[in-house]
Formats: structure tokens, C-alpha cells, sequence
């Protein structure tokens, strides 16, 4: 069976899509919204980052913690922001390969902005039925899209309740 490689959502957030993509392209700011990252290191003082950077991010799942390794691929302000993990690690990122990436889309609406996530499935050289075995020990039964596409609903409703929830 072929696994799902691409999640995706919107929510209108009642902020501007500047504003909203300052903070989302400094991954410093994620743990605020995200229900599995727990922090990240980024090059200097923490800011919205350019394409090239590279930046660790820090997350859990129930008592698993892991740091992965990321490099931006898109940094355009107020309308996206990308990256793409490419190490992966218990303590430190060592593991490399094709892990994920994350896309940020940003669309004014009325001084509001629809923000659209969307997680890729990047291990492309995995067998898919090793990725579905992984996939059920490490989301506790389902595979890893379904557990994303929750992530992914969790992070934009906090990011919509963080800064007052409107009509869609």
C-alpha cells in the first residue's frame, strides 16, 4: 500500500500575513503553536530566517524527544516560508537523509491571512512498507500522515486562538 506523502491545511488567522510570517519564519517561535517542538537554535539572535540557514529544532512525542537538523528552502516575507529536514537525532542530528519538508503559505485575506501548512513526507528511498511499520510504532497505530494531518489541525488552531479567532 502507498503511503500518503503530503498533508495540508488552511485556517484564516486575524492577523496580517507579514506579521504572521515574521513569526512563523523564525523557528524560534513555533513552540508557541506546535504540538511537538519544544524549541530551536537558530544562527544568531532569533529573527525570521533567509534561505540557506540552517537551524536545529528540538521535539517530543509522548517520552520521545529528538533534534532534527533543518536548512530553509523558501523565505519570502508575507507569503512563505520552507524548510527541509535534513538530519535527524535522539541527542543531536546525526541521521541523514530525506526526512521532511515543511511549507508555510501565507494569502492575504482582508487584512486577515489564510495560512496554509503543509507537511512532504520526504523519505522517498524508504520501502513503503518499512515507512508503514515505522510510521505505526513511532505515532502510537496510525501512519504518519493521519498523525501530521492532526498536528498540522492543532497548530493552526492554536495559532488562530493566539490571535483571536474569526468567521471563516
Amino acid at each position: 500500500m502507498k503511503c500518503t506523502a503530503h498533508v495540508s491545511d488552511s485556517m484564516i488567522i486575524n492577523v496580517d500575513a507579514n506579521t504572521l510570517w515574521e513569526q512563523v519564519a523564525d523557528p524560534t517561535q513555533m513552540r508557541r503553536w506546535s504540538p511537538e517542538n519544544t524549541d530551536a537554535q537558530t544562527p544568531g539572535e532569533a529573527r525570521p530566517l533567509q534561505v540557506g540557514e540552517v537551524f536545529e529544532g528540538k521535539d517530543h512525542r509522548n517520552r520521545a524527544r529528538w533534534v532534527t537538523e533543518c536548512v530553509v528552502t523558501a523565505s519570502e516575507p508575507g507569503r512563505r516560508f520552507a524548510f527541509q529536514v535534513r538530519k535527524i537525532g535522539a541527542k543531536s542530528p546525526t541521521i541523514s537523509g530525506g526526512i521532511a519538508t515543511w511549507v508555510y503559505e501565507f494569502e492575504n485575506v482582508d487584512g486577515r491571512t489564510r495560512v496554509t501548512e503543509t507537511w512532504n513526507d520526504d523519505r522517498t528511498t524508504w520501502p513503503d512498507w518499512a515507512a508503514a511499520i515505522i510510521d505505526r510504532v513511532l505515532t502510537g497505530g496510525s501512519s504518519f500522515a493521519d498523525f501530521q494531518r492532526l498536528n498540522i489541525h492543532r497548530t493552526l488552531t492554536t495559532m488562530k486562538d493566539e490571535f483571536g479567532r474569526v468567521n471563516d
